[in-house]
């Protein structure tokens, strides 16, 4: 098992990111190494990478780790579920409701994105938000949807979340 050194998570051998955090390991002098595999490794290998996938199977399930928080969120499996945050002027609460994670101050929106199932894949959708959706850094476009990868970085307005397939 690795440990990684930026959150502690034990990991698969094998693995070239964190599957928590999604820190990338690195080697001894600091910087991330790779090698080229030779054709017999490649056989080995193939069909094991699983970071970054975008196909999500019916029978899978989402884990949602918040940056600097320890405790995953697990979620429901439904079509769609809404990304927010509650107050005391919420009508109908979000799915997965970020305000204990200090979402006001983080600029989330009572309704800010939607995580939506396809046949064989997740889609992320903004919903206007005041401060956006941020998908693994790059802002989305309100209203369109991105497929989502296992091990990808959702940021809503300064909110940072992984989210991982099981």
């Amino acid at each position: 098992m690795k440990t990684c050194p930026y959150c502690g998570q034990e990991n698969r051998e094998g693995v070239f990111f964190c599957e928590d955090c999604g820190h990338p390991f690195v080697g001894g002098t600091g910087v991330l190494t790779t090698s080229q595999l030779v054709p017999d490794e490649v056989a080995t290998f193939r069909g094991r990478v699983t970071w970054g996938t975008a196909r999500f199977d019916q029978d899978r399930s989402i884990i949602i780790r918040v940056r600097d928080h320890a405790t995953p969120i697990h979620l429901a499996n439904q079509e769609e579920t809404l990304l927010g945050r509650t107050d005391s002027n919420t009508d109908a609460p979000p799915d997965v409701d970020f305000a204990t994670f200090g979402a006001a101050e983080q600029g989330v929106s009572r309704k800010h994105a939607i995580i939506r199932r396809g046949e064989d894949t997740l889609t992320l959708i903004d919903l206007d938000s005041r401060n956006g959706t941020f998908l693994n850094g790059q802002r989305l476009v309100p209203r369109q949807p991105r497929v989502l990868r296992d091990g990808d970085e959702i940021r809503l307005g300064r909110l940072i979340f992984h989210v991982f397939f099981k």
